[in-house]
């Protein structure tokens, strides 16, 4: 059953990236585009591959549940393993396809004139949504068949807003991967702890608060 999850953890975080990150480097429609991109991905995938592994496909998010206590540490490793892996294929497949169209990797990095410390702040606060999101609708099992819609169109929402500024990454892993071919890997860390922070905030609530005894 992990060896399932393992898999299908791969393939989504390589969806996301290759179409994601590849959507924003061909600049389809702007940040309009990238946020559906992102979203519709998830959405797809949440009910393609949910029943498989949750479809985190984001370790931010399996951090995230892991607070909540909804995942054991173990299984969170490799689920971390899975999404790193599915993120780099995904960002250097997706380097071979725009090999001489467009020097960009779709990789997320600070507007001018954003700090390091507004970025972590919004990654923070844009992670928490997203995550807050998953828990309350499908950990929780509140939303039913719908709750890939509302996590998708939370992830979409987020990113038209913060997209613009910081590039909206809420996943260390649709940072990490375009990072590691556009040179921009320095700014990894940023991102890793505003995502992690936001998503620790959102499954310390869930547990303590909201989670059904």
């Amino acid at each position: 059953m992990v060896a399932r999850a393992f898999v299908f953890e791969v393939i989504g975080t390589f969806a996301l990236i290759f179409i994601g990150a590849g959507a924003v480097a061909v600049d389809v429609v702007g940040v309009v585009g990238a946020a559906f991109a992102h979203g519709l991905v998830v959405l797809g995938f949440a009910y393609a591959y949910g029943h498989h592994s949750g479809t985190h496909i984001n370790p931010a998010v399996t951090f995230g549940l892991f607070v909540a206590g909804e995942i054991e540490a173990g299984k969170m490793v490799i689920y971390w393993l899975a999404q790193v892996l599915g993120g780099v294929l995904g960002a250097f497949v997706l380097s071979i396809v725009l090999m001489g169209f467009t020097e960009s990797m779709g990789e997320t990095v600070p507007a001018e004139g954003i700090s390091t410390g507004q970025t972590i702040l919004l990654e923070a606060i844009l992670t928490f949504f997203l995550v807050s999101a998953i828990l309350n609708t499908a950990v929780s099992g509140k939303a039913g068949d719908f709750a890939p819609i509302a996590i998708g169109l939370t992830l979409v929402s987020c990113i038209l807003m913060g997209g613009p500024l910081t590039g909206a990454s809420l996943n260390p892993a649709r940072t990490l991967g375009p990072a590691l071919f556009s040179g921009t890997i320095d700014l990894f860390w940023v991102y890793l702890v505003g995502t992690f922070v936001g998503a620790a905030v959102a499954g310390g609530l869930y547990r303590t608060l909201l989670k059904d005894d």
